[in-house]
């Protein structure tokens, strides 16, 4: 027999029966001195078994008491904050909503108390799972009520603020305490910075602090994997995999895109975190920015202004990130004038005397990677910032050359000068090709016209101090278009290097420093997969030169390889018995730098 849809025969009844007075009468004993009851009823609201009819006649209790409900029963409310509302039915879902309106209207001190219970709500809950005979405790990813209980949390949360509007000045920290560890699963990451964003979106007061609590943590992922790290874990992944298994569910995969297949998988397991939640960002960046899939330009500035507050605190101080600069990237391809404010506020960073020497550098570095590699950036905002950078290189030679002191290559005086020099070749690099397209006479004019001899050849030296691979892609390019000859000073820079002996566990190595300036390429090829396929098609890949014949080395080899980002990837090669690293950029002498490789072995010296 069914009652209701309930099994009456087999179903027990609503546990309803409960032991002592109401709350009115239990909180008048223990005013009293008589505690027994207030006990019993703190033992009852812990009942893990409690059921919906029990917590919703407990609510209304304590609905008709509230004003009574002071600092002194503190760990009796703490007790019906702890209640498991969130995914009951709807009735309880209600009612614990109005005794959280009636608790926060008439008792404010229990604020934070009510934000913290929603907060902890903005992860799967836990479950133990059996290891090997060990119980491990982990976030339930398979629960499929997640969208409706946070939905709730997030009705809950707006409910607080309607009623206390001062609740985001204390909401903030508590998003920051709860922030899960960086070594939970991908999934409790992605569902709590998928609900701090979302919070954003009614309380958008608080959003540039909460984009600022969520980018300092992906920040952590993004420096503890490096991305000689990611890299490896990749290959060995390849190398490890059954080939018998390949194409068996690529119906499988096309079909949903909701559940990324396993190639999509990052194999490191930091990486794969980091991916999850840049996806989650970009995904939250081009929403806010579009309305019915049109460009909303009042909300992508404003967007845009908090994400440069929080490049300017966390991003760019941070040295050898690799993938979380791309928010602004993405960002700033929605539309040109972003770009170009980017590039306008980088450039005023350089140029700035009051600026720490290390930011004007990490602007600089900015700077040219992202002309360099922006595809959406056309060649007359490269060609605009070039002028800039290089007007303000000349007049820098100028007031050395009339300081009537003998000025000489001096990293810790002049290093926003060669980070600067640096960057002017690096775009030109990766951007000549477009400056020269459909009227190469006026491009070499402009080129001429940049006056890069002057720059090459001034006492400062710039050759001697930016990376090899930079100076040497540069030396060849300006060779072949006969704009600069680099080669002699090159030559000259490389006599009066003087190798250090440095001792390591596999024995004495010669070794010289050629990345004095620590150079950092923060838009360097992005290694993420699956949020990878947002960037990639905006982002300018190194292409081999066409001439390549010109640029081999003595035996003819070339230094051409498939797919790769070869001036990026290319091996360090071991010339004379000198290696190029750094301890913060290089990991051993067996690999190219971290951040930005040196080109194939033939552009390493003149031809």
């Amino acid at each position: 027999m069914e009652v209701d849809g309930r099994d009456f025969l087999n179903t027990p009844p609503a546990k309803t029966v409960r032991f002592g007075g109401s709350v009115v009468e239990t909180l008048a004993k223990h005013k009293q001195g008589d505690s027994g009851d207030y006990e019993l009823l703190k033992h009852q609201l812990a009942d893990p078994d409690i059921k919906d009819a029990q917590i919703i006649n407990w609510l209304q209790e304590f609905r008709s008491c509230v004003t009574q409900l002071t600092k002194d029963h503190e760990q009796l409310i703490y007790m019906v904050l702890r209640l498991p509302w969130v995914g009951r039915s709807q009735a309880v879902v209600e009612e614990y909503m109005a005794f959280l309106g009636n608790l926060v209207s008439a008792q404010t001190v229990y604020l934070c108390a009510c934000l913290k219970m929603v907060v902890s709500h903005f992860t799967p809950k836990r479950v133990t799972i059996c290891e090997g005979g060990v119980d491990i405790s982990d976030s339930d990813d398979e629960d499929e009520d997640l969208p409706r209980s946070f939905n709730q949390c997030h009705q809950a949360l707006q409910l607080i603020t309607r009623y206390v509007p001062s609740t985001s000045r204390f909401l903030v920290p508590i998003l920051q305490e709860n922030f899960p560890f960086v070594q939970k699963s991908s999934r409790t990451l992605e569902c709590y910075v998928h609900n701090l964003l979302r919070v954003t979106t009614y309380i958008p007061s608080i959003r540039r602090d909460v984009l600022e609590v969520i980018i300092g943590m992906m920040l952590k992922l993004d420096v503890s994997a490096s991305r000689a790290d990611i890299e490896e874990a990749e290959e060995n992944a390849v190398q490890n995999r059954d080939p018998t298994e390949e194409g068996l569910f690529d119906m499988d995969e096309d079909m949903s895109a909701d559940h990324p297949s396993t190639t999509a998988v990052m194999a490191h397991p930091v990486a794969e975190r980091l991916d999850t939640l840049m996806a989650v960002l970009m995904a939250y960046v081009k929403d806010v920015c579009h309305v019915n899939g049109s460009l909303h330009v009042e909300r992508t500035k404003d967007l845009y202004k908090d994400l440069l507050s929080v490049f300017d605190k966390l991003i760019l101080p941070t040295h050898a990130s690799c993938h979380v600069q791309y928010t602004l990237f993405y960002l700033c391809s929605f539309r040109l004038a972003l770009a170009e404010a980017f590039l306008d506020h980088l450039w005023k960073i350089l140029q700035s005397p009051s600026q720490p020497a290390v930011l004007r550098q990490a602007a600089a570095g900015y700077l040219g990677s992202f002309l360099a590699r922006a595809k959406f950036i056309p060649v007359l905002t490269v060609r605009a910032c070039l002028d800039l950078l290089l007007s303000w290189i000349h007049r820098y030679i100028d007031s050395q050359d009339s300081s009537g002191r003998q000025a000489y290559c001096d990293i810790s005086l002049h290093g926003p000068f060669y980070t600067a020099c640096q960057a002017v070749f690096y775009t030109l690099i990766f951007r000549h090709r477009a400056m020269l397209e459909g009227n190469m006479k006026k491009g070499l004019e402009y080129l001429q016209s940049l006056n890069l001899e002057r720059v090459v050849m001034c006492q400062l030296n710039p050759l001697k101090v930016c990376l090899p691979s930079v100076t040497n892609m540069f030396a060849a390019i300006t060779r072949k278009y006969q704009v600069v000859f680099c080669y002699t000073i090159i030559e000259r820079n490389n006599r009066h290097v003087l190798p250090v002996v440095r001792s390591s566990a596999g024995g004495d190595c010669v070794t010289t420093n050629t990345n004095p300036l620590d150079s950092f390429f923060p838009f360097d090829p992005y290694l993420l997969r699956r949020s990878g396929q947002l960037i990639e098609p905006l982002y300018q890949v190194w292409e081999e030169l066409a001439d390549t014949e010109l640029l081999t080395d003595k035996t003819g080899r070339q230094g051409s390889r498939e797919d790769e980002d070869d001036f990026l990837c290319g091996e360090t090669p071991q010339v004379e018995g000198i290696v190029g690293m750094t301890p913060s950029s290089y990991d051993s002498n067996l690999r190219s730098p971290s951040s930005v490789g040196s080109p194939p072995i033939s552009f390493q010296r003149p031809f």
